[in-house]
C-alpha cells in the first residue's frame, strides 16, 4: 500500500488556519540541538483528517528562496519553540541528509515512512502514537 490513509497537505494549500496564531511556525529559524541554524520553516504539513500539524517543511541553502532545498522534519523532533526559533532534537547535518521534499508532489506513504524512519520517530498512524504538539 503506497497511499496514506490520511492525506497530508500544506496548510497554505487548503485554506485552513491554525486555531492559535502563535502555533504558526512559518518563517521561524530552525535551530539544531547544538544551536546551529538549520534553515527556515517554509510550510506546515497537516493531516487533513485530524487537522494536526505532522511535519515542518524546512528550506535551506540557495539565495532568497532560489535553489533552496526542502526537507520535512517531524513535529516530534521539536524540543522548544520561542518567538523567533524552532529548536529540534537533531543536528543540522542530519537534517541536511534527510530525504528531499518536493512541495509540488503529494507525499506517498513510503516517503513519509522513510522520513519518520530517518529521524527514528514512530509514524503518527502507528500504535501508541501520542500527538503532543510542540513544547513552549
Amino acid at each position: 500500500m503506497n497511499e496514506l490513509t490520511h492525506t497530508l497537505v500544506r496548510l497554505e494549500d487548503v485554506g485552513l488556519t491554525l486555531a492559535d496564531p502563535a502555533d504558526d511556525l512559518r518563517g521561524r529559524t530552525v535551530v539544531d540541538r547544538n544551536g546551529d541554524e538549520t534553515g527556515k520553516v517554509d510550510g506546515l504539513l497537516i493531516d487533513e483528517d485530524e487537522r494536526r500539524v505532522r511535519f515542518l517543511e524546512v528550506g535551506s541553502g540557495g539565495f532568497l528562496g532560489i535553489g533552496e532545498t526542502k526537507r520535512l522534519v517531524p513535529v516530534d523532533a521539536i524540543t522548544r519553540v520561542d518567538e523567533d526559533n524552532v529548536h529540534i532534537s537533531t543536528e543540522r547535518d542530519r537534517v541536511v541528509g534527510a530525504p528531499v521534499y518536493d512541495p509540488d508532489v503529494v507525499p506517498e506513504r513510503n516517503y513519509i515512512e522513510d522520513v519518520y524512519g530517518y529521524y527514528d520517530t514512530p509514524p503518527f498512524w502507528g500504535p501508541g502514537y501520542f500527538y503532543r504538539g510542540w513544547p513552549r
